[in-house]
C-alpha cells in the first residue's frame, strides 16, 4: 500500500513541479504590476492589500518575496487582477515583494517575466530625513538657497520648518525620495529642520531632521566687529565710573580736612 503511494506521488510530481518552473513566457506578455492598497509603508496591524494587476487575463497568479524561491501564495481568477490579503501585518511581514501570471493556452510551466518590485516597509517610525543647503549653508548678498529634505522611501509628502515658527513653511508631495525647498536668500537666514511622512491615511511620519543653520555672507566677521564694539565701550563705561567715583573721593575728603579748626600746640 504504502509503496503504492509513493509510486503515485512519483507520477504526479513532475506536473507539480512544471507548474512552478519559471520558463521563458511568450514575447507579447507584458509583466504585471504589483501595487499595495492602502499604502506601501504602513504601522503593524494594518490590512494591507498586494494587488497584481495583468496587462491580459490570466487564470493563476503567484506572489513572490525577494529571496524565496517558491511563490508565497496562488490566486486563481479569470480576470487581469488578482489581490492578495496580508491581515495585520507584523514587523516580519515588511520587505521586497513582486508577481507573475500565467495563461491557460501556455504551455506547462511557462509563467510571465516579473512586475516591479514593491517595497512593503512596515514600521512605527520612518527613519530620519536628512537636511542640507544647496549650493551651501552660507548665502552671497543677492544669491538664493535650496533646502533639500532627503529620506528613504519616495512618494512622501514634505514638511520644511523654521526655528521661532509653529507652522511648517512649506509643503510638498515628491515622487522622489527627497524634496527642494527654494528659499530667497535675503530672508534665508535662520535655523530649519524637515521631516517627512505617507501621503495619505494611516499616517506614517518620520523623526525631525537635524537643525541646520543658513547664514548669509560678511554676517560672522560683522557679528565679531559688533561684538567687539560692544565690550569696548562696556570698558570705557567702567573706567568712567571709577574715574568719577576716585575724583567724588578725593573732593570729599579735601573738604572734611578744610574744615577742621587750627591745633594749638602744647607747651
Amino acid at each position: 500500500m504504502i509503496l503504492s503511494l509513493i509510486l503515485q506521488l512519483l507520477t504526479l510530481w513532475p506536473a507539480c513541479r512544471g507548474d512552478l518552473t519559471l520558463t521563458a513566457p511568450p514575447a507579447s506578455s507584458p509583466p504585471p504590476r504589483l501595487g499595495a492598497h492602502p499604502a506601501a509603508v504602513v504601522t503593524p496591524g494594518v490590512n494591507v492589500t498586494l494587488r497584481c494587476r495583468a496587462p491580459q487575463p490570466a487564470w493563476r497568479f503567484a506572489l513572490f518575496r525577494t529571496g524565496v524561491v517558491t511563490p508565497l501564495r496562488f490566486r486563481d481568477v479569470a480576470t487581469e487582477l488578482a489581490e492578495f490579503f496580508l491581515e495585520e501585518v507584523t514587523l516580519a511581514q515588511g520587505g521586497s515583494y513582486y508577481c507573475r501570471y500565467r495563461r491557460t493556452d501556455w504551455e506547462l510551466g511557462v509563467w510571465s517575466q516579473s512586475s516591479n518590485v514593491l517595497e512593503l516597509l512596515v514600521t512605527v517610525q520612518l527613519p530620519r530625513p536628512s537636511l542640507v543647503a544647496l549650493p551651501g549653508p552660507v548665502v552671497a548678498p543677492g544669491a538664493n538657497v535650496s533646502l533639500r529634505c532627503a529620506g528613504r522611501m519616495p512618494g512622501m509628502s514634505f514638511a520644511l520648518y523654521r526655528v521661532g515658527v509653529a507652522t511648517p513653511l512649506q509643503y510638498i508631495d515628491s515622487l522622489q525620495a527627497w524634496a527642494d525647498f527654494p528659499l530667497v536668500g535675503a530672508s534665508a537666514p535662520g535655523t530649519y529642520s524637515c521631516y517627512y511622512h505617507t501621503p495619505s491615511a494611516p499616517y506614517v511620519l518620520s523623526q525631525r531632521s537635524q537643525p541646520l543653520v543658513i547664514s548669509s555672507e560678511g554676517s560672522g566677521s560683522s557679528d565679531y566687529t559688533q561684538a567687539n564694539l560692544i565690550r569696548l565701550g562696556l570698558a570705557g563705561l567702567v573706567l568712567l565710573c571709577m574715574g568719577t567715583l576716585v575724583t567724588v573721593d578725593r573732593r570729599s575728603r579735601s573738604s572734611a580736612l578744610g574744615g577742621l579748626p587750627p591745633q594749638k600746640n602744647r607747651v
